[in-house]
């Protein structure tokens, strides 16, 4: 990533910015999540909030490094997902705490032990071995990190902190809905196969109790970019045309050649195929994409 020399200071503080705090998230979900804490107390920036745009990939502009310089407050998902907003701290030398949502999760492995990943566009970065870094799909965590939002623009504004945590708490109980739907899904369909190009949704569909079928190298190669293995391909195919995946599960922006002909062989199985995303839809609140996509999942495998 190639970064113009603006190098820096710490955040300003909220007096110094009229009252308004600046909150800068990686990507709009979490850009949403803070805005719904926040309320009218905050000024939220997403680096990313174009459903065109990967995470893993995306290289940050100047305008980008300016924006982290004068944030007062850092949201991040971590774990591999999106190493551009540390690196925008580095450049920058911002001090302004810094929310790890993927260290929230209890799936988080303590050593914290990174494996180097390089896709087809040669992007490096890290990922945590063995670790699923899309937590954005567990609402469980989401309202950890609601909480810590709550905390952290607290001590930024102490006069607004009881507001911050009624507001956390209301996103919660939004949450606690979302989970209640996954567990009647369970109740319902626990051990159901489901296929799953990427590991977007494993988080959801685990904790609906469905039973991921999916090769590993299958996922793993659309993930990072890289072909399909010929006889992995042959046998994703099978585990659909053969009825031991109900739903088929897509990343609505990863497409490619080998989930192409995943979701015509789901088509002729007469298999539904759900198409999530990575990005907050235009329009919606992270409550209400999560909500979407639970009731989706439900509609799919028949209530």
């Amino acid at each position: 990533m190639t970064l113009s020399g603006c190098t820096g200071a710490a955040a300003s503080s909220p007096s110094s910015s009229g009252g308004t705090i600046q909150v800068v998230a990686s990507t709009n979900v979490y850009g949403d999540i803070a805005q719904t804490v926040g309320g009218s107390a905050v000024q939220v920036t997403s680096i990313i909030a174009n459903e065109s745009q990967d995470p893993h990939d995306f290289e940050a502009s100047a305008a980008d490094q300016l924006t982290v310089k004068n944030a007062q407050l850092l949201i991040e998902n971590g774990g591999g997902y999106d190493p551009f907003l540390d690196q925008l701290v580095q450049a920058t030398g911002s001090t302004a705490p810094m929310i790890t949502a993927a260290t929230l999760s209890p799936e988080y492995p303590a050593d914290g032990n990174t494996a180097e990943h390089k896709d087809d566009a040669d992007h490096a970065h890290d990922h945590l071995e063995g670790f699923n870094e899309h937590v954005f799909y567990d609402p469980a965590v989401m309202k950890t990190v609601a909480a810590k939002i709550a905390t952290e623009l607290g001590a930024l504004d102490p006069s607004q902190a009881a507001t911050f945590t009624a507001n956390a708490q209301a996103f919660g109980t939004q949450m606690d809905t979302i989970e209640q739907s996954i567990a009647t899904i369970a109740a319902a369909h626990a051990g159901v196969g489901v296929f799953v190009t990427e590991p977007l949704p494993l988080y959801l569909t685990d904790t609906a109790g469905l039973d991921n079928v999916t090769p590993v190298a299958f996922s793993e190669a659309v993930e990072g970019g890289q072909d399909v293995p010929p006889a992995t391909l042959l046998q994703a195919l099978a585990l659909i045309s053969d009825g031991s995946a109900k739903v088929v599960i897509v990343n609505a922006q990863a497409a490619g050649a080998e989930t192409t002909q995943v979701e015509d062989a789901a088509k002729a199985a007469n298999v539904p195929v759900l198409k999530f995303s990575e990005i907050l839809p235009a329009g919606q609140t992270y409550a209400q994409w999560m909500q979407q996509n639970v009731t989706q999942l439900a509609d799919a495998l028949g209530k």
